[in-house]
């Protein structure tokens, strides 16, 4: 049953690594069971570039995931990021050989196989195949396929695509880490599934994940994604250049940004002053925080910018393509100070922050509900839809026997009695029984997909071997 499928999500990003185990309570909301976290060495902007680091580096936030829990993790549904994501519109068509038989899976396999055959650059690797819209005998804007007639099947796809080498190396560490990997995902989908509400996914909106070492854009429209990117840029160019623009080291500097920093210079008056001890006896440092705001305002500008100008390039001024809903910001980046008035003043289009708490539990620890913690829910809810059951418990807790009473019997008429067993079973029946899913055309395509994906990735790992 999907309610007890233990789900496992592995962000691994440039500044931390998250180990989150969740499952779905009885409302339907995601309950976390436990949280590892441990700092990310051997990554570089969303890109593995030391195995054996990025090797520690997971074990230690599984360990501390596992003594969290106490669940025992075996599988783990992982984000993809990196520079080396790009994506690309796609259309394709398949004749039927017989239009008098309804659409049914097989025909979307055979149009998905077809995608999968485009001819990509030299050691780039398709990673998703997403369905936007069906067209059936020139018949178009058809969202679900399954079920009609039509003897020519059409449709555009959003293709992602990323470095082969790159991929196969996250699932090497996966591996040498002592786990299997069940699902691969693009972060800023995960992110999205996380923060966006089903309306905004209609009305149009830009999800922006400002993470360590990138920043990642996911546009919806209609309920279907239309547009992913990744800047090579994040938080850690910020912090990199407050270290070199007031002669401090990197633990200081990450330090200001996140206690005294500033997205917009005018709020800092000149004579606020912070004071940073010196290193070894040397004389302690005093730095003006409208300077640090300064630094901070030309480099955040820089990134949205650059975000900006994929969101023009997808084509927001169209009118179809409005984006209503606006921005949504999420990851570690977003919880600057005054970032979302920033981002409006550039943009000119409507912003708030992305917490993933619509989908948490109400008792849920108010740091996982942080922004920085967007990717890592998103993982977990997709492994949760994939209805693996990823973490064992470590102790199977005996169940104490019961103990028989022995009640003096109550004389009743038989058939009141059955009447009311009967009421009280058929409402205990009907709170118990979960609500009915159905699954979208794309959700079976991106299951099918991946299952034979990750297939492939193991034999990889395996012939390596």
């Amino acid at each position: 049953m999907e309610k007890d499928s233990i789900a496992v999500g592995l962000d691994i990003g440039t500044t931390k690594i998250v180990a989150m185990i969740g499952k779905k309570n009885e409302y339907g909301k995601l309950e976390i069971l436990g949280v590892g976290k441990s700092k990310s060495l051997g990554v570089a902007r969303g890109v593995v570039n030391n195995i054996t680091q990025t090797i520690q580096s997971i074990q230690q936030a599984i360990i501390e995931a596992e003594a969290d829990s106490g669940y025992k993790i075996n599988d783990v549904v992982v984000g993809i990021a990196g520079q080396h994501i790009r994506s690309i519109q796609h259309s394709d068509y398949i004749s039927r050989p017989n239009p008098e038989e309804v659409i049914g899976d097989a025909d979307i396999d055979m149009l998905i196989n077809q995608v999968h055959k485009l001819a990509m650059l030299p050691g780039e690797e398709i990673i998703h195949v997403l369905p936007q819209e069906f067209k059936i005998d020139g018949q178009s804007e058809i969202k679900e396929p399954i079920g009609m007639y039509g003897g020519r099947l059409e449709a555009s796809f959003h293709v992602v695509v990323g470095q082969a080498s790159s991929i196969r190396n996250v699932g090497r560490c996966i591996k040498s880490a002592g786990l299997d990997l069940s699902g691969l995902t693009l972060e800023p989908l995960a992110s999205a599934d996380a923060v966006l509400s089903q309306e905004e996914k209609e009305a149009g909106v830009a999800l922006i994940d400002i993470g360590g070492g990138t920043t990642d854009l996911a546009i919806f429209k209609d309920g279907i994604i239309r547009h992913t990117a990744v800047v090579p840029f994040g938080g850690n160019v910020i912090t990199e250049d407050i270290k070199e623009g007031c002669s401090i080291i990197e633990k200081q500097a990450e330090l200001l940004k996140v206690k005294f920093g500033s997205a917009w210079p005018g709020e800092n008056k000149d004579n606020e002053i912070v004071s940073i001890p010196g290193l070894r006896g040397r004389e302690p440092k005093e730095i003006s925080l409208k300077n640090l705001s300064k630094i901070i305002h030309a480099r955040v500008v820089e990134i949205i910018e650059q975000v900006f100008a994929e969101i023009k390039a997808y084509g927001h001024e169209d009118p179809r393509k409005k984006l209503i809903a606006g921005i949504v910001l999420t990851g570690g980046g977003s919880q600057l100070k005054h970032i979302k008035q920033l981002v409006e003043y550039i943009t000119g289009m409507d912003t708030r922050i992305g917490y993933p708490n619509e989908h948490l539990a109400g008792n849920s620890d108010e740091e996982i509900s942080s922004p920085m913690y967007a990717t890592a829910v998103g993982l977990v809810m997709n492994s949760i839809r994939n209805n693996t059951k990823s973490a064992t418990p470590l102790v199977e807790m005996k169940q104490p026997e019961p103990k028989i009473e022995i009640k003096p019997p109550v004389i009743q008429n038989v058939e009141e009695e059955t009447q009311e067993e009967q009421l009280a079973e058929q409402s205990k029946a009907e709170t118990k029984r979960p609500p009915v899913e159905m699954e979208s055309t794309g959700d079976k395509i991106k299951r099918g997909f991946f299952d034979k994906y990750i297939d492939k990735i193991k034999e990889f790992l395996d012939n390596a071997e």
